[in-house]
């Protein structure tokens, strides 16, 4: 029976062991060799596997540069296109377009040898509407209001192609105009309250009255300056004049035979040269340089000549009372800017690149 049993439960043979080392052996020597062939070829396996993803993202990328680009060249062209229209056929004179004009130098005309820019003929234009439609209220839509902007754009396209002569003739003569010249002339607007009395003041009435900063009412100055300038050193003539009655005077004549015998006024002339009525400090029929002459001089005192840019005046006080002055002057009138011009543009005339009419 034991050996039944002993039969019956005996060992399996366990499989023959293999040793550690030797299976170690095995499995490294199953692994693929890396040199630098199988790198290379493993490389290549992996770019020409991302080709596939690379080559439409380098072609879309391409698309979309080509695209932008025509939507870029289509923006300018159409932009370009809208400006000349607006400006050179519909002659618009919209905030937008003059904005533009400020920033791309577009001509309006050609004066000689200078190029005349269109913002500086909106400069003029504009300032001529804002004053004729807030203070005036002329609707410019209307068949009176057309025919009075044609009027405005005729008077200032040739306004700005003027002012181009003559800084051509300033030039010729080493005439210019400092930032101190200007200082001076609104110093003295400034002094008898013609534009406000305080800074905030002076700003809101260029702002209401003519639509300027005082930066641009500097501008607008500073071409009057130079103009007055011109005149005043090419009128030879009369500043012989002027000198010569001052001579008179400081001889010892008598100021009314002085004024009847060379003042230009004739609405004063005959009466010795006086004033038709007192003249306050605030006087705005008057230049502003005689004012302030007359408001300096002691009763009976005569001034030197005074240059007021269009005329040289020369002028007495004859009496003062209750803060006023009664006076007499003798003027000596310039020749107008235009016979200076005049020449000029016939020797090159100007270009006009708009047609007002």
């Amino acid at each position: 029976m034991k050996q039944k049993i002993k039969k019956v439960f005996k060992k399996p043979k366990l499989p023959r062991r293999v040793a550690p080392v030797a299976k170690l052996q095995e499995a490294i020597e199953s692994l693929p060799r890396i040199t630098n062939e199988t790198v290379a070829e493993h490389r290549e396996e992996m770019l020409s596997s991302a080709r596939k993803y690379i080559y439409p993202l380098q072609h879309t990328k391409k698309r979309v540069v080509k695209v932008s680009v025509g939507l870029l060249i289509t923006a300018v062209v159409l932009f370009f296109a809208y400006v000349f229209i607006g400006l050179y056929k519909l002659q618009s004179t919209s905030t937008f377009l003059y904005g533009v004009t400020q920033v791309l130098p577009l001509p309006v005309a050609k004066a000689g040898s200078s190029w005349v820019s269109y913002e500086s003929y909106l400069f003029e234009l504009r300032h001529y509407m804002h004053y004729y439609e807030t203070q005036q209220q002329v609707n410019f839509k209307s068949v009176s209001g057309k025919e009075q902007l044609t009027a405005f754009r005729k008077q200032a396209l040739q306004q700005v192609i003027d002012a181009a002569y003559v800084k051509q003739i300033a030039a010729q003569h080493d005439i210019s105009v400092t930032n101190q010249d200007v200082d001076k002339a609104v110093a003295l607007l400034r002094e008898q309250n013609r534009l406000g009395s305080s800074d905030q003041e002076f700003a809101d009435v260029l702002k209401e009255f003519w639509g300027w900063s005082v930066d641009d009412f500097r501008r607008e100055l500073r071409q009057q300056l130079l103009a007055q300038k011109v005149v005043a050193a090419l009128g030879a003539e009369t500043n012989q004049r002027a000198a010569q009655a001052l001579a008179e005077l400081n001889s010892g004549k008598k100021f009314a035979a002085i004024a009847k015998k060379y003042s230009d006024d004739k609405a004063t002339k005959a009466n010795g040269g006086e004033y038709p009525a007192a003249i306050g400090p605030n006087n705005r029929d008057l230049a502003p340089q005689v004012v302030d002459a007359l408001f300096k001089l002691k009763p009976g005192k005569v001034s030197g000549i005074i240059d007021t840019g269009y005329t040289l005046e020369i002028v007495k006080v004859l009496s003062v009372s209750g803060g006023k002055a009664q006076g007499a002057h003798i003027a000596f009138n310039y020749e107008d800017i235009s016979t200076y011009i005049k020449p000029q543009e016939t020797k090159h005339p100007a270009s006009r690149f708009i047609s007002v009419h």
